[in-house]
C-alpha cells in the first residue's frame, strides 16, 4: 500500500527564552521538539498520533500543515514535498488545531464564504457545501453571530468546517475534542467517522486513550520528540489495552535515557 503522506526524519528545534527555561527548570537554551521523526499515512485511514502534553505532537503537525519550518527533514503530502511546495502542500489539506482562533469579529457565514474565495472555490459548489455542513453541525441558527459570541462548542464546530471548505482529501486535526463537552465531541469523533467512510485520510493527535481505540487504524506514540513504536492498533497494543501498552512504551523510554 503507497503512502498518501510521509514524514522522513523531521526535526525541529526551539530557542527557549529565560522564562521558558525557568518554567521548565532547565539551563539549556535550545529544546529538541521533534527528532528523526519518520511515518506514513495510507489512503483512507485513520492514523493516531499519541504522545504526552509536551511530546512533539502540535510541532510535528504544524510541519506537515507548513505553519512552521522543519530544521531538516521532509514531508510529502500526496506528492507535495512541505519543504519546496508548501503552497500545494496546502491546498491539498484540511488543519484543524485549537491553537488557531477565528477572529472574534466576523461570523460563521463570512469566513466559511472568505476562505472559500481564497481556494478560489465557486460560489455555487461553496454555497451547497456550507448549506450541509452547516446543518450537519447545528451552525445554520449561529451562521450570523459573530465568533466573540459563540460557545467553545460552536466556535470548534465553526472551525472545523471552514477547514474544510475546500473538501480536502488529507484532514489533520490536533486535539480535535480538546475542551469539547461529551455531546459536541460526539459529533465531531462521528464526522470523522464519516470522512474516513468517504475515503479521506486524517491525521489525529491526541494524548486521549480512548480516541485512538475508537477511532483509529494505526498509530504512533511520540516521546520526547521521537517515534517510540509506529504500527496497527492491534499490532502496538497485543492482548493490552493501550494505555498499559503507552506506559510499558513510556517507562522503557525513560530508563534508557536515565530518567528513572
Amino acid at each position: 500500500m503507497e503512502a498518501i503522506l510521509r514524514a522522513d526524519k523531521l526535526e525541529k528545534t526551539f530557542r527557549l527564552s529565560a522564562k521558558q527555561q525557568k518554567l521548565q527548570k532547565t539551563k539549556e537554551k535550545t529544546k529538541i521538539a521533534v527528532h528523526n521523526l519518520s511515518f506514513e499515512a495510507y489512503e483512507g485511514e485513520i492514523f493516531g498520533l499519541l504522545g504526552p502534553n509536551g511530546a512533539g505532537k502540535t510541532t510535528t503537525l504544524r510541519m506537515l500543515a507548513t505553519l512552521i519550518k522543519a530544521d531538516s527533514g521532509d514531508a510529502f503530502v500526496d506528492g507535495s514535498s512541505i519543504v519546496t511546495q508548501p503552497g500545494e502542500v496546502r491546498g491539498k489539506i484540511g488543519f484543524l488545531t485549537s491553537e488557531l482562533r477565528l477572529e472574534d469579529f466576523f461570523t460563521p457565514n463570512y469566513l466559511f464564504d472568505f476562505f472559500s474565495r481564497l481556494h478560489k472555490i465557486d460560489p455555487a459548489v461553496s454555497d451547497k457545501r456550507k448549506a450541509e455542513l452547516f446543518k450537519k453541525f447545528g451552525i445554520d441558527e449561529f451562521a450570523e453571530v459573530k465568533v466573540a459570541n459563540l460557545s467553545t462548542g460552536m466556535k470548534q464546530k465553526s472551525s472545523l468546517v471552514i477547514s474544510l471548505v475546500h473538501d480536502p482529501n488529507i484532514i489533520i486535526f490536533d486535539e480535535p475534542t480538546n475542551g469539547l463537552d461529551v455531546i459536541t465531541a460526539r459529533v465531531v469523533t462521528d464526522f470523522l467517522v464519516d470522512l474516513k467512510a468517504q475515503g479521506k485520510t486524517i491525521i489525529v493527535s491526541t494524548h486521549i486513550f480512548s480516541l485512538i481505540e475508537k477511532l483509529c487504524d494505526r498509530v504512533g506514540v511520540i516521546i520526547n520528540g521521537e517515534m517510540a513504536v509506529c504500527d496497527s492498533l492491534v499490532a502496538v497494543t497485543g492482548e493490552k489495552t493501550l494505555e498499559d501498552a503507552f506506559f510499558d512504551l513510556y517507562e522503557s523510554y525513560a530508563q534508557k535515557e536515565g530518567l528513572i
